[in-house]
C-alpha cells in the first residue's frame, strides 16, 4: 500500500469516528395549543399520577385526598418543578463539560517545491498535530467547581419543592378557613333569623320597640352579606387549591378532601432545638453554601490558569514520489506570561468570593430572624387559641344552662337564640384563631424546612424525573 493511500485511509477513518461520535439535533417545537389541551385533561384520577403515588408508597385515597396525597400530586404536576427539575439536569450535564480534556488538533496542508532533486513530484503533504496538556490541576478545579453548582442546583430544586408545598397547604387552608366559616354563619343566620321572628311577633303584641327588630334585622342582613363572602371565598380558594396543584378548576369538581392534617397543632415544634435543624435543613442556606464552595474552586481555577498549558505538535512532511524525503519534527510550545498573569480574572474571581460569602450570611441571618419570628408567632397564636377555646366552652355551658331555665319557664325561646348566636359568634373566633395557629405553623414548617414535617421521600420524589413527563 503507498503512502498516499495509507494516509487517506487513516484520514478516512479518523473522519467516521468523528462523525459516529457526535449528537443530532432533534427538533422538538412547542404547541400553546397542544399545551393547553393537556392541561384542561389533567385530573387527581389520571393513571400516571396513581403510579406516581404507587412509586412512592402513597396509595390513591380511596374517599377524600389529604394534604400529604395532594402534595404529591402538585410535584407530578407543577410545571415550576419541571424547570427546577431540567435546570438540575442542565447543572449535572455541566460537569460532562468540566470533566473533558482538550482534544487534539490535526493540520493538514499541501505543500509545493520544484527544487526537489529527482522528484517525480514537486507536491508535498505535511501533517501537524497539536496536542494540548492542561496544568496546574485545572480539570480538577472545574470538576469542583462544577460538583459544587450542581449541588446547589440540586438544594434550589428543593427549595423549589417547599414553595410548592406552601402555596398548596395555603390553598388547601384558605379552603378549609372558608367553608367553616360559611358554616358557622349559616347556623349564625338560622339563629338570627329566629330572633328576628320573635321580635317581631313581640312588636305586633306592642311588648317590643321598632328599634330592637330594626336592630335584629340589620345583624340578619350583615350575616348574611357575611356568609355570601364566604361562599365567594370559597370558590376563590377552589381556584387557588387548582393553581398550586397545577390543575385545572374543573378537575376539582367531584374530589373529596380532607382537612384533617390541618386541625394538627404540634406542640413539639416550639422546640428551641429546631432552630440548629433548620440551618442544616433548610434549602436555601445550603445552597448558598454550596455556592460559596463554587466560588472557592472558581478562584482555584483561575489561580492555576497563571501557569501556562504546553501544546505538544509533532509532525511529518513527506513527498509523494520520494521516500527518502521525509521529515519528522517535534514542536513544543506555551506561552510567556510576560504581559499579565491573569491578575484581571483571578481578582474578578476573588471578589465573587467575598461576594458568595456575603450571600451566604445574609441568608443565613434572614433564616435565623424568619425562624425566630415564626417560632414566637406560633407560639402566640396557641396561647390566643387556648384562650379563645375556653371561651366557647363557657358559651356552650351558657347555651345549656339557658336552655334548661326556657324549658323550666324562666326564661324565653327568645333568650336560647341570643346565646345561640353568640355561641357561633364565639365559634367563629376560635376558627379565627385556629386558622391564625395554621398560618404561622406553615410559616414555621417553611422557615424549618425539616423532615419532622415533610417526610424525606416525598424530596426524594420531587426529584425524580415524574414518569409519563415529556419535555422537549
Amino acid at each position: 500500500m503507498t503512502p498516499r493511500a495509507r494516509t487517506l485511509r487513516w484520514v478516512s477513518a479518523l473522519a467516521l469516528a468523528l462523525v459516529s461520535g457526535c449528537a443530532h439535533f432533534v427538533p422538538r417545537p412547542l404547541s400553546p395549543v397542544k399545551s393547553l389541551a393537556t392541561f384542561n385533561i389533567r385530573s387527581l384520577s389520571n393513571p400516571g399520577l396513581r403510579k406516581f403515588l404507587a412509586d412512592n408508597r402513597v396509595p390513591e385515597p380511596a374517599a377524600r385526598w389529604g394534604l400529604k396525597a395532594l402534595t404529591l400530586a402538585a410535584l407530578y404536576y407543577q410545571p415550576s418543578l419541571a424547570e427546577a427539575r431540567d435546570r438540575l439536569l442542565a447543572a449535572e450535564a455541566a460537569q460532562i463539560t468540566a470533566g473533558e480534556r482538550p482534544n487534539p488538533s490535526v493540520a493538514m496542508a499541501l505543500g509545493y517545491d520544484t527544487r526537489i532533486a529527482g522528484a517525480p513530484s514537486p507536491w508535498i503533504v505535511p501533517i501537524n498535530v497539536d496536542w494540548p496538556i492542561e496544568t496546574a490541576g485545572r480539570r480538577g478545579a472545574r470538576l469542583a467547581h462544577a460538583r459544587h453548582l450542581s449541588a446547589a442546583a440540586r438544594w434550589e430544586l428543593i427549595g423549589t419543592v417547599w414553595q410548592v408545598r406552601s402555596r398548596l397547604r395555603s390553598a388547601l387552608l384558605d379552603l378549609y378557613a372558608a367553608r367553616r366559616t360559611e358554616s358557622l354563619l349559616a347556623r349564625q343566620q338560622t339563629a338570627e333569623f329566629r330572633v328576628v321572628t320573635l321580635l317581631q311577633g313581640q312588636l305586633e303584641a306592642g311588648a317590643v320597640s321598632r328599634y330592637l327588630v330594626a336592630h335584629a334585622r340589620i345583624s340578619l342582613d350583615a350575616t348574611t352579606l357575611a356568609r355570601e363572602a364566604a361562599i365567594g371565598a370559597i370558590r376563590q380558594a377552589r381556584i387557588r387549591l387548582a393553581g398550586a396543584l397545577g390543575i385545572a378548576p374543573h378537575a376539582l369538581i367531584g374530589v373529596k378532601l380532607s382537612c384533617a392534617e390541618l386541625r394538627k397543632f404540634p406542640r413539639d415544634l416550639t422546640r428551641l432545638q429546631i432552630r440548629r435543624r433548620a440551618l442544616m435543613n433548610r434549602a436555601d442556606v445550603r445552597a448558598a453554601l454550596e455556592q460559596y464552595a463554587a466560588s472557592q474552586s472558581a478562584l482555584q481555577l483561575e489561580i492555576a490558569r497563571q501557569w501556562p498549558d504546553v501544546q505538544l505538535g509533532p509532525g511529518f512532511a513527506w513527498n509523494s514520489q520520494l521516500r527518502e524525503d521525509s521529515e519528522w519534527q517535534l514542536r513544543l510550545s506555551l506561552p510567556v506570561p510576560v504581559l499579565n498573569h491573569n491578575q484581571g480574572p483571578i481578582a474578578v474571581a476573588r471578589a465573587e468570593r467575598r461576594l458568595a460569602a456575603a450571600h451566604f450570611l445574609t441568608v443565613q441571618t434572614d433564616a435565623l430572624e424568619q425562624i425566630d419570628s415564626a417560632l414566637a408567632a406560633y407560639r402566640s397564636a396557641l396561647a390566643r387559641m387556648t384562650t379563645a377555646a375556653s371561651l366557647l366552652a363557657e358559651l356552650r355551658r351558657q347555651i345549656d344552662s339557658v336552655r334548661a331555665r326556657v324549658r323550666a319557664g324562666e326564661l324565653q325561646p327568645l333568650d336560647l337564640a341570643e346565646a345561640q348566636i353568640a355561641f357561633y359568634k364565639g365559634a367563629q373566633s376560635l376558627l379565627a384563631t385556629r386558622i391564625e395557629a395554621q398560618r404561622a405553623l406553615g410559616s414555621l414548617e417553611d422557615a424549618v424546612q425539616s423532615p419532622l414535617t415533610l417526610a424525606p421521600s416525598v424530596l426524594r420524589a420531587a426529584q425524580r424525573a415524574v414518569p409519563g413527563s415529556e419535555n422537549p
